[in-house]
């Protein structure tokens, strides 16, 4: 059966684990009507538009 030779250090370990509990960046596009930019598939905050049509009054 395999040993270790040596105790995996604080550093080395945690350095493993930091790499899967990394945070996707958000993917951003830019609204077609208002051309500002919001997140895809969703209700653009600025104009209410969602696939050229108006879901939300924004005043």
């Amino acid at each position: 059966m395999a040993v270790p030779k040596r105790k995996t250090s604080k550093q080395r370990k945690n350095k493993r684990r930091a790499s899967s509990y990394r945070l996707n960046k958000a993917t951003v596009v830019e609204c077609p009507q208002c051309h500002e930019t919001k997140q895809p598939h969703r209700v653009c905050p600025n104009c209410g538009y969602y696939k050229n049509r108006e879901v939300i009054v924004v005043e």
